[in-house]
């Protein structure tokens, strides 16, 4: 099986510098574009409760990537939907010791890894075991080549951070703006004033080969002069890499705190547009939200370079054939049955091959890179054929159009970028009410 990095992200061949977006679609589209998201999410996403002896044994010709999940935080951020619990040391680094285990134990059922991405919670929290966790990864698994890690601004201006440095291939920090105000807003000015962000992350950025750094646009009171200033902000730390994420409000997050920070949705667009006017004079685009120096860029959404994945660590997801598991979102529960080497998955949904295929196309629109060699050398099919309803729809909104000059990748417009932030905006959304569902009856004991 062709890894998809390998085969869409070669046919991508970036905007062209200089050029005005044209990422419009008239406010119909937008919202049966999310009526039709939320009709396949509605009646795809929902996993049954099982119990896993373990996880399938990797099939040859196959490649995987290791998701590592740190569900650890020093405080809890109101409108983060992520699976986190408040840090106590003690539990945490009981944690680390299991998690290590599990990735023990995924190494005896024979898997190797051609990447790793280690998501939380904050995983820096404790730099010692992360560091003793990414040593381990990068000697079980030898076809490990790069590791991808999240982190906050703070931990940037952190002495220790230098102990990732070596080990972490891609630091991805979370800053979401350098707007005081808005920082403030969003209970997010705990990891300091904007400048504060700004001179923490120009000091370590050279410690790491990528230096991603994230922003997210949507904001209430994020007027157009405030989200131009982000951008130049972000434009003077010349990052390897940017990502522009919109707000995403699901029906989760308390009323309350949708209506104190989130703008009304229609805005989104015009953001949108301000956002790929503005970068890509300087970068490329990778994805529908995320700028790279080089087309060849690592990517912050995994779940695009990599059709297979396999997830450690409470509430971690796993995508492998086509079925998607979940670990128990129980802390208690995780450390229990990894201490004796049992699994922990507790949530399993196989799909239909239709579904991945229609679950492709998606991520294939939402990186700009929708190759019908891709459908045929890793699925066996033919995208047209397969998909037919979906291909044709997409061209006639104006979305994708034929390559004259390789007919084998469609071209992506910027309607369809728009298109496909939508929808992936939906799909994650959708993703945390499902975390949020599966976290709410953990008792205090489970924490």
């Amino acid at each position: 099986m062709e890894r998809s990095t390998e085969t869409i992200r070669n046919a991508y061949k970036g905007n062209v510098k200089g050029a005005k977006s044209e990422a419009i679609a008239p406010k119909w589209q937008l919202n049966l574009t999310e009526k039709v998201m939320q009709y396949y999410l509605d009646k795809n996403l929902v996993l049954d409760p099982c119990i896993l002896h373990e996880f399938p044994k990797p099939q040859p010709g196959h490649q995987y990537m290791l998701y590592a999940h740190i569900p650890f935080c020093k405080t809890l951020c109101s409108y983060c939907t992520f699976h986190r619990f408040l840090f106590k040391e003690h539990k945490a680094r009981e944690y680390f010791i299991n998690l290590r285990k599990e990735m023990q134990m995924v190494r005896n059922l024979g898997y190797d890894f051609t990447s790793m991405y280690i998501g939380g919670g904050t995983t820096t929290v404790l730099m010692d075991e992360l560091a003793k966790t990414i040593e381990l990864a990068r000697t079980l698994f030898p076809s490990m080549k790069e590791v991808s890690c999240e982190t906050d601004p703070q931990a940037m201006g952190d002495p220790s951070i230098s102990m990732m440095k070596g080990l972490v291939d891609r630091m991805s920090i979370g800053v979401q703006s350098f707007n005081d105000d808005i920082l403030r807003m969003t209970e997010r000015d705990k990891f300091g004033t904007g400048e504060e962000v700004f001179e923490n992350i120009m000091k370590a950025q050279e410690m790491f080969p990528i230096c991603n750094v994230d922003l997210i646009f949507g904001f209430r009171g994020q007027t157009d002069e405030v989200l131009s200033a982000d951008l130049e902000k972000v434009l003077q730390l010349s990052p390897r890499q940017i990502t522009t994420y919109p707000l995403m409000v699901t029906s989760q997050t308390k009323r309350s705190v949708k209506d104190k920070i989130a703008a009304p949705p229609e805005i989104m667009a015009h953001q949108y547009r301000i956002i790929l006017d503005t970068l890509t004079d300087s970068y490329t685009q990778l994805s529908s939200w995320a700028f790279g120096k080089a087309n060849n860029e690592g990517f912050d959404e995994y779940v695009i370079d990599n059709d297979e994945y396999l997830g450690i660590g409470s509430g971690a997801f796993s995508f492998l054939g086509e079925s998607l598991y979940a670990n128990t979102f129980s802390l208690r529960r995780y450390n229990e049955r990894i201490s004796t080497g049992r699994n922990g998955v507790e949530r399993k949904k196989t799909f239909k091959k239709f579904d991945v295929l229609q679950y492709r196309l998606l991520l294939g629109l939402f990186a700009g890179r929708l190759s019908r060699k891709y459908f045929r050398l890793t699925h066996g099919v033919s995208v047209d054929r397969s998909l037919f309803k979906e291909i044709l729809a997409l061209k006639l909104i104006g979305a994708i159009k034929e390559n004259p000059v390789d007919p084998e990748q469609f071209i992506v417009t910027d309607r369809g970028k728009l298109l496909g932030l939508v929808m992936m905006k939906d799909f994650y959304s959708a993703m945390d009410n499902i975390r949020a569902e599966l976290r709410r009856p953990l008792k205090e004991e489970d924490m």
